[in-house]
């Protein structure tokens, strides 16, 4: 579950390295945004000195890829993991840095992001 100022971590080598949620778009009134949600986010930390980077108090949007709280499956079975973590999304809802650090949940192929999963090193 991520809600407004949630400050969460960056699992791409975009540049930015820590971001804070600031809404949740295209979901009137939500609260929360949930594994595959996308989200609005602002860049708090970033690489220094990185070219072509992300920098801080950039606005983005960005796809959820780790929750800590537990997620519920179709199966009956809870995933949840140590961290929340978000991939920043381009223009077209591709990834913008090329590489993913760290496992990535099933539920994002429903979501469409076969992008990500392609790109991550364990899909959980």
């Amino acid at each position: 579950m991520i809600q407004r100022y949630t400050r969460m971590n960056v699992a791409d080598n975009s540049g930015a390295r820590q971001v804070m949620c600031i809404g949740i778009p295209g979901h009137g009134h939500a609260r929360y945004a949930g594994l595959g949600d996308i989200v609005t986010v602002s860049v708090k930390e970033a690489i220094p000195n990185a070219p072509d980077a992300v920098k801080a108090g950039k606005v983005a949007h960005a796809v959820v890829v780790r929750v800590a709280k537990n997620c519920a499956r179709s199966d009956g079975t809870y995933i949840r993991f140590d961290d929340n973590a978000v991939v920043i999304l381009g223009e077209k809802k591709d990834p913008l840095g090329s590489r993913i650090m760290g496992p990535v949940a099933r539920e994002l192929r429903e979501k469409g992001y076969t992008r990500i999963l392609s790109l991550a090193p364990e899909v959980v």
